[in-house]
C-alpha cells in the first residue's frame, strides 16, 4: 500500500487551505468552490499530504482545545528558528519550543483554527 492523504474536517476549510499554502509552503492539487469545499494540498516533494474539508454533516473537532498529542501536523524544516517566526507572524501560537540534547529542534504551534502543527529540524532524519 502506499499512503495517500490524512483529513481533517474544519470550520472554514478554504480559508484554512489559503493560509497553509501562503504559509507552510504547500499547494493544492484539487480546491473545490463548492461544499464541502474539500482541498486537496501536497507538500513541496508534491505528495499528497493533506485533505481539509467542511462537513457539517459530520463533528468538526476542537482542535483548539485538544492536545497536540494526540493529533499534530509536522514539516521538517531547515531552519526551525525562521520557520517558527514567520508563522507566528502570520498568525500562528506557539505552544512549545524545544531543543533535545541530540541537538534536534521541534516547535509546537497552532494554526489560526487551532489545529497543532510542528516544526522539526532533526538531527538525524527520519526515513
Amino acid at each position: 500500500m502506499k499512503f495517500e492523504h490524512a483529513a481533517l474536517n474544519v470550520p472554514d476549510a478554504a480559508a484554512m487551505a489559503d493560509w497553509w499554502i501562503r504559509n507552510c509552503g504547500m499547494h493544492a492539487v484539487l480546491a473545490r468552490k463548492d461544499p464541502p469545499y474539500t482541498h486537496f494540498l501536497a507538500d513541496e516533494t508534491g505528495r499528497t499530504v493533506l485533505e481539509m474539508y467542511t462537513n457539517t454533516a459530520a463533528p468538526i473537532t476542537d482542535y483548539a482545545h485538544q492536545p497536540p498529542a494526540c493529533l499534530h501536523i509536522a514539516f521538517a524544516v531547515p531552519d526551525a528558528t525562521a520557520a517558527l517566526e514567520r508563522l507566528l507572524a502570520a498568525g500562528a501560537t506557539l505552544l512549545d519550543n524545544q531543543r533535545l540534547p541530540d541537538g534536534t529542534h521541534l516547535v509546537m504551534l497552532r494554526d489560526p483554527w487551532g489545529v497543532p502543527l510542528q516544526l522539526c529540524k532533526r538531527t538525524t532524519l527520519l526515513p
